[in-house]
């Protein structure tokens, strides 16, 4: 992304007629993830000679992230994300990785999917899937208030200490990761930072998070790019603001279609329709008239606003109710309303999909590749407004596609591995050149490594797997299992033909039963015809002594196979209980514990390598440019490798 790229002119032309004159805007929850990137399509905008405004802003109209039932003391925590302790938390706002971290959490599902016994590791390692599971070099920044407050209400001097210590985390860990003849610059940049944030936050009129983030914004953007970068900052509760000054402007045009009785129903139908199959609420889960739009109310909260014929209410917290003589029929007749009742610092917020809408009227949205999910809805939707209203039209989105690990080709920087890259890669550290040369392949061996895992089922092929994978103390253990299996089968080939003798011994004595009722049922028999209630001759008598004689062989012959049965079971017993094969046994089974606890690291590391430094990657914590090349030589080579593109919403 070069002012020299005869692409990247097209692309300068191709927005001069599409979207004349309208600012770029970078908006972001916080300052220290990877907004600042986009300091190259600023840059090189203005040395394309383009007079475009361009406008970072902070996004404060989110809520700040809360973890209930919370951890540590204080009102405010930093955690780690993980599959377990952790599962479900958030953090925008106040979120912090290091060089090569991300928010990509090894969930035990993708464990499960790789082979991972996950609930035999939860029952004999409590506690190992929490680290397996965290997702490497990241920590939120989260309240354990019970109240919910936006980014623009979080006051500074409670939160402050909490956001300062989680980016010195992130910071001190990265550059533990930085070695060679250029670590002291890098120290010397990360005394400059931590200085910056100290600095912003004593600054007079700096009181909330949002004020704190909108300080650092030119900051944070010029140090990333090492040059100083001509931008302007806001934020959505700026941009958004609602009253009668505020609402005819273009952003607002989108609630009117809402208000506006003759196209209400219709702008409800194609929001609904949008979001349907999605995780995003149609509006009836809203509340009857309920439209798309949040209303902030300073002080109080935010909250949907519902709208009825003669007054609406805003489901803050603590709902706020307001009313109104006739049906609302513009936008600017809501607004007055809403500064009537509750003031004219409100903000109107859209929701998800809506919200693009609202600022693309007036904006060229700067977004990284893949960021903001719900656009192709948003897409959707704009078309189907075109429909109520023509002639509505909003700017493209302005995308950009980095590729930092292929730029660190051009850094002359050495970097030392996280563990759960350095088998992987198979070094402990390495120059950034080579990391940039490496990484993609390092990620397609690892991804094989992943295909592979699933298909190895048993404990002894898991053991050969590692043996020919890792080699080392896995070829020894190999060997000792092999031992094992060779003396256990041995045991097991003695227990078979014991439970085999059994089992024969067993049908004899079902032989013998049988035997006996037949006898049994013979003697009954002659006793009726010869015996009973007659004189019996001595051929009778002779006959029934020969049945007794044969009774009694054949319960000798059933106790002797009864003893014959108890002697085999006692040898099985005395067997299966030797201490010789007790203690293969759990021998055996701590190894394939141990192989099913390699397999859980095997695809950690995999994930790491994979889908963590791809999404680390792709929008990239901008102080680590600072911090790996203070010069700015990494910055560069970034930018001159990334990809931008026009994506429009109609």
């Amino acid at each position: 992304m070069d002012a020299s790229c005869p692409k990247f002119a097209e692309l300068v032309r191709e927005l001069d007629d599409r979207a004349p004159g309208a600012p770029l805007l970078a908006l972001g929850q916080t300052v220290f993830w990877d907004e600042p990137m986009k300091a190259l399509v600023a840059q090189v905008f203005q040395r394309f000679g383009s007079a475009r405004k361009f406008v970072a802003g902070v996004h404060d109209t989110d809520y700040f992230a809360k973890f209930p039932g919370g951890r540590g003391g204080g009102r405010f925590t930093m955690l780690p994300h993980n599959d377990t302790t952790t599962k479900g938390l958030w953090s925008a706002a106040g979120e912090f990785s290091c060089i090569f971290g991300s928010e990509t959490v090894v969930t035990k599902d993708r464990l499960a999917h790789a082979g991972g016994k996950v609930h035999r590791i939860e029952s004999q390692r409590p506690g190992f899937l929490d680290d397996i599971t965290e997702a490497w070099g990241w920590r939120g920044v989260v309240s354990r208030s019970k109240d919910s407050k936006i980014t623009a209400e979080k006051r500074l001097p409670d939160l402050f200490p909490y956001l300062y210590d989680a980016f010195q985390w992130a910071i001190d860990e990265s550059l533990d990761l930085i070695s060679g003849q250029h670590h002291a610059d890098s120290q010397r940049m990360k005394d400059r930072l931590l200085s910056l944030v100290c600095e912003m936050s004593e600054r007079e009129g700096v009181e909330t998070l949002s004020d704190l983030y909108e300080a650092l914004l030119p900051e944070f953007y010029s140090a990333v790019a090492a040059e100083r970068i001509d931008l302007e900052t806001t934020r959505t509760t700026r941009l958004l603001a609602f009253n009668r000054a505020t609402a005819h402007l273009p952003r607002f045009e989108v609630v009117d279609l809402f208000v506006n009785p003759a196209t209400r129903e219709d702008a409800e139908n194609c929001y609904n329709d949008c979001v349907s199959g999605s995780e995003i609420y149609s509006l009836d889960r809203f509340g009857t008239g309920a439209i798309p739009f949040d209303l902030v109310i300073p002080g109080i909260g935010r909250g949907t606003l519902r709208l009825g014929t003669r007054g609406g209410v805003v489901m803050t917290p603590t709902p706020q109710g307001f009313s109104f003589k006739k049906p609302l029929q513009t936008v600017e007749e809501l607004a007055a309303v809403i500064e009537d009742r509750f003031g004219p610092g409100c903000v109107l917020v859209g929701k998800a999909v809506s919200l693009i809408l609202m600022l693309a009227r007036e904006h060229v949205f700067v977004f990284h590749a893949g960021a903001s999910s719900y656009v192709h809805r948003s897409a959707k939707l704009a078309k189907c407004f075109q429909e109520i209203k023509p002639g509505i039209t909003w700017h493209p989105i302005l995308r950009v596609k980095l590729e930092p690990w292929d730029a660190m080709d051009e850094c002359c920087a050495w970097l030392k591995l996280p563990e759960p890259l350095e088998r992987p890669f198979g070094t402990k550290e390495l120059s950034a050149p080579s990391f940039a040369r490496r990484w993609r392949e390092v990620a397609s061996e690892q991804s094989k490594i992943l295909a592979a895992l699933p298909a190895i089922k048993r404990p002894v092929d898991l053991v050969s797997f590692l043996q020919a994978h890792l080699g080392g103390t896995w070829e020894c253990l190999a060997n000792e299992y092999q031992q094992m299996n060779s003396t256990l089968g041995g045991f097991q080939n003695q227990l078979a033909a014991l439970k085999q003798e059994k089992e024969s011994v067993l049908g004899e004595l079902r032989a013998l039963k049988q035997e006996r009722v037949r006898v049994e049922i013979s003697r009954g028999e002659q006793w009726r015809a010869e015996i009973f209630e007659q004189t019996p001759t001595e051929e009778a008598l002779a006959r029934r002594e020969v049945s007794t004689q044969l009774l009694a062989e054949i319960e000798s012959r059933r106790q002797e196979a009864r003893r014959r049965f108890r002697d085999l079971d006692t040898d099985q017993k005395a067997l299966v209980g030797s201490e010789q094969m007790d203690r293969l046994r759990r021998r055996r089974e701590a190894i394939a514990l141990e192989a099913e606890m390699m397999r859980m690291h095997l695809i950690r590391e995999a994930v790491v390598a994979t889908d963590g430094l791809a999404k680390a990657g792709h929008r990239p914590s901008a102080w680590w440019f600072a911090l790996v090349c203070p010069d700015g030589t990494w910055f560069r080579a970034t930018a001159k490798g990334a990809m931008a593109w026009l994506e429009p919403l109609v």
